[in-house]
């Protein structure tokens, strides 16, 4: 028998491989929502109150409401303290009283305080404007003396009247030397002011003083006590006498105001200098 054909075998199909999966597309982005027109009536309520326009009218009353709603509050406080204190113990009452009494006591020892300093101060105020107008007046009275401001007071003024130009320095410095020993305070020839460093010279034309040319009548105006003045002029040998002597003449005349009104250049002194004490 003819060996029987055995079919062949069936070669299995090579498997295709498999297809990747495609690829999800991309979600699209969400649109945002598109803002509310401006017709909303929220959005047109809001722009209308906001920022709040107050009128001084509508000032006024939120502040009496805010001032009458802190009255309530502290009426309402007072009350409940007070039926607070209806209802404690004897003990709690005396020790709130302590602690009043207590309180009492120190705002009047800071009273006290106060009222100290402020006495201090109004004297120390008190003191410096004292010490201001002693220094001026001081300073006032050291002008005088150095015939940098007037002067006005009772006193004389001797006028020597010199017909025949007989009168020279010296007779001059002889009368302002008996009119100083005298009380004499400020003194003034002429137009010249006297100091404590004057001085007279003869010249052709006449008499210096201080360097100004004066020439009679000399009149001397003088602050000072008049009684004290005149006399000291008019004694025995004196000052009137003398002039006299020389064909001159003179006139004192009491007076209860005169002035005087020249002033001298203020001097510093070249070699002198305040001692230390």
């Amino acid at each position: 028998m003819a060996a029987e054909e055995q079919p062949e075998e069936q070669q299995p199909e090579p498997a295709e491989p498999e297809a990747e999966p495609e690829a999800e597309p991309e979600a699209e982005p969400k649109a945002e929502p598109k803002p509310e027109p401006e017709s909303n009536p929220r959005r047109r309520l809001t722009v209308a109150l906001w920022p709040p326009r107050l009128s001084r009218g509508q000032v006024v009353v939120a502040t009496l409401l805010m001032v009458l709603g802190f009255a309530l509050a502290v009426q309402v406080r007072s009350t409940n303290d007070h039926n607070q204190l209806r209802g404690a113990r004897q003990e709690d009452l005396v020790r709130i009283l302590d602690e009043l009494d207590s309180r009492q006591q120190r705002l009047l020892q800071e009273k006290t305080q106060l009222e100290q300093s402020l006495a201090q101060l109004e004297n120390s105020s008190n003191q410096a404007k004292e010490a201001q107008e002693q220094t001026r007046k001081k300073a006032t009275e050291l002008g005088v003396l150095a015939g940098t401001v007037r002067a006005t007071g009772p006193g004389i003024v001797l006028t020597i009247d010199d017909p025949q130009r007989q009168v020279k320095a010296d007779m001059l410095l002889d009368t302002l030397q008996e009119l100083r020993a005298a009380g004499a305070e400020a003194i003034q020839i002429n137009d010249v002011r006297v100091v404590a460093g004057t001085y007279f010279t003869d010249t052709d034309g006449g008499v210096q003083v201080d360097g100004k040319n004066v020439s009679a009548p000399f009149r001397f105006t003088v602050v000072g006590n008049p009684q004290d003045l005149t006399p000291a002029l008019n004694i025995p040998g004196g000052v009137v006498r003398s002039l006299e002597k020389q064909q001159a003449r003179a006139t004192i005349t009491q007076e209860q105001k005169v002035v005087v009104d020249a002033l001298a250049a203020p001097t510093v002194p070249q070699y002198a200098k305040p001692a230390a004490k």
